[in-house]
């Protein structure tokens, strides 16, 4: 999984925890019932926002929530997961946007990818991405052709890159790409007053994920003699940084005039949480978490029918898995980092367990809104009106 939005589970709180992996999850369901099990590993993070912003703006009738089967990325549990036209949406944009990223990795010759025989099998995996993603786009009335097209000019545009070019230049087929996205949830939604500034959105949103993926890069690429814009037009990493700022506050107008039925969860990610990314990207991390909310199980804060400071009470003893069911929930785990941060379930006793980092210093978990930057919001959790 990849992405520029990770959010903390400290910050998102119980609710919105629950919302982000529900969409998270539906995604990552709707890729494998459209295109089989391998499809499922391009889930990723940025691309539920999809989803997210589908949902967000949609009358709540009809059916937007089905409960899925149990999966080892959540602990062998059920849950209840995102469905409908946002999350094929974000599943067919996942797919044509995963498929140029491996093409242009077997053009890079990048790691094994320079040897024939495996370049050639990435190449017939990045056709069938690509041919998937432009049938369900076109399912639900997406042209996918824009992704691609931004793709093609993104490689001509690098080509002529060099001192001077303007860093814009070289962002902007990922702003297009990602602004007719975020514009065609407003379709899905039937909110058509919802395109014009969404797009924005979306295009700032790729400037901004253009940017911290080059800045993030930038001494690997030096290292290795890989291509980076930062570099190639000598863009500052303080020009870098100003560019992003300003894109986070052309984001958080455009959302101001977005109609939303319930948008705290979108309003969380791309205001609250796309902030801390750029934090992150630029040294100065907003959580030492640095992480998204575990995938095993709800967050069980101090407290509970035992009194304030005491703790709950111990949860009802459940079967140890065997050897080999245990092995299979182990992996899950131990790919999703589950281990690491936030609480998860042993995967043979089922005890519940603190992740190794989570004594880290977290700072402000809360950062609700930061008053002073947050221009008046008044949709947070955590009792901040926002009113300095």
């Amino acid at each position: 999984m990849f992405g520029i939005v990770r959010p903390c589970r400290h910050r998102l709180g119980e609710n919105l925890k629950s919302q982000w992996m529900a969409h998270l999850c539906g995604l990552c369901l709707a890729l494998r019932k459209d295109h089989g099990q391998f499809a499922r590993i391009v889930t990723n993070y940025d691309g539920l926002l999809i989803s997210v912003l589908t949902e967000a703006q949609a009358e709540r009738a009809g059916s937007w929530r089905r409960t899925a089967g149990p999966c080892p990325l959540r602990g062998m549990r059920t849950a209840s997961v995102a469905q409908g036209e946002g999350a094929r949406l974000a599943a067919a944009v996942s797919l044509v946007l995963a498929s140029a990223k491996v093409r242009d990795h077997v053009a890079d010759g990048d790691g094994l990818l320079a040897r024939r025989p495996v370049a050639l099998a990435a190449r017939r995996v990045a056709s069938s991405w690509g041919a998937a993603g432009a049938r369900t786009g076109s399912d639900v009335g997406f042209d996918t052709a824009v992704l691609v097209d931004a793709v093609d000019r993104q490689l001509g545009i690098e080509t002529l890159a060099g001192p001077g070019t303007p860093i814009l230049t070289v962002t902007e087929p990922t702003e297009t790409a990602t602004g007719a996205a975020f514009a065609h949830t407003a379709v899905l939604a039937g909110q058509p007053g919802n395109v014009a500034p969404l797009a924005e959105a979306g295009r700032l949103f790729g400037r901004l994920a253009h940017l911290l993926d080059a800045v993030e890069d930038r001494e690997a690429d030096a290292a290795s003699g890989a291509w980076n814009p930062l570099t190639a037009t000598g863009t500052s990493l303080e020009e870098a940084r100003r560019l992003a700022g300003d894109a986070l506050h052309g984001i958080r107008l455009a959302l101001r005039e977005v109609e939303f039925t319930e948008g705290r969860l979108a309003h969380r990610l791309l205001v609250h949480e796309l902030r801390s990314s750029v934090d992150r990207a630029f040294g100065t991390p907003s959580c030492g978490h640095g992480a998204a909310p575990s995938l095993a199980g709800p967050y069980a804060p101090p407290g509970g029918p035992g009194g304030p400071g005491l703790p709950p009470p111990p949860p009802p003893r459940r079967d140890r898995r065997g050897l080999l069911a245990g092995c299979a929930v182990w992996v899950g785990l131990a790919c999703t980092c589950q281990m690491c941060c936030g609480e998860y379930n042993d995967p043979w006793s089922r005890e519940r367990k603190e992740g190794l980092c989570n004594d880290a210093d977290c700072g402000d978990c809360c950062d609700c809104c930061n008053c002073c930057d947050c221009d008046g919001c008044d949709c947070c959790d955590c009792g901040c009106d926002c009113s300095c």
